[in-house]
């Protein structure tokens, strides 16, 4: 017994000494198949002001800024709960257009996702953004003064979800498809007949993975079509005078 009591008091000294971040939490690792919770982007040239923007969106995106395509997420939409976050630094000249196409994942037409499993569902889109100048003001933010294009809804209706075998454009599983004009990127499109964007809680969208690595100014809100759930790619723009 006296030997067994050395012992454990020689592991119990043992543990005592180890340094304190040994037992601090490791960094996580990245998602399977994704990559960083926020991935950081610089790119080389452009205009006479330095921009900032940060994006949040579930689950992909493509942004322009004054009629030229300047980034995609970085996650492709195929890879599963494709979130994350994009801080882009980039320069431009104002006035400024900016403009986004919103995707949320759907593995078919349909609209739905994980189809034939017991997870079969429709799925939730939300996007946020912000864009910021070299001294931290604020330029835009994501908000109801935004224009929005829903170019495609669906199912048309939700007992789709219930079907065992969901046909693309047959009831209930139909589409809604709206023609997506030129240039609608560009300045000097009037997005005047789009809808405000529809802004959502924080709750009702459940961000994640990334969201919470942006300090999101209180301007910022979470936007998309009018049904977070049916409407599955979505096209919004602002401008901002010079």
């Amino acid at each position: 017994m006296t030997k067994l009591r050395i012992a454990l008091a020689l592991l119990l000294a043992a543990a005592l000494a180890l340094p304190t971040v040994a037992f601090t939490h490791k960094p996580r690792p990245p998602k399977p198949g994704g990559g960083a919770d926020l991935n950081e982007t610089t790119l080389p040239g452009g205009g006479g002001t330095e921009l900032t923007a940060e994006i949040w969106v579930d689950n992909w995106f493509a942004f322009w800024v004054n009629g030229e395509k300047l980034i995609e997420d970085s996650v492709p939409i195929t890879t599963e709960r494709s979130f994350n976050a994009e801080r882009v630094t980039f320069n431009s000249d104002p006035p400024f257009v900016f403009a986004f196409e919103f995707r949320d994942f759907m593995e078919t037409a349909t609209g739905l996702e994980y189809i034939g499993t017991r997870r079969q569902q429709m799925g939730d889109g939300g996007a946020i953004a912000q864009v910021r100048d070299s001294t931290g003001a604020l330029v835009a933010a994501t908000d109801a003064d935004w224009r929005c294009l829903v170019v495609q809804h669906a199912p048309e209706q939700t007992s789709c979800e219930r079907e065992r075998s969901p046909q693309v454009d047959k009831a209930p599983c139909s589409q809604r498809v709206a023609e997506v004009p030129a240039d609608w990127y560009a300045p000097g499109f009037d997005a005047s007949g789009w809808d405000a964007a529809m802004v959502h809680s924080a709750r009702d969208v459940g961000p994640k993975d990334g969201y919470d690595r942006i300090d999101w100014d209180r301007a910022a809100r979470i936007i998309w079509g009018p049904d977070l759930k049916r409407d599955n790619v979505v096209l919004c723009r602002a401008e901002v005078p010079g």
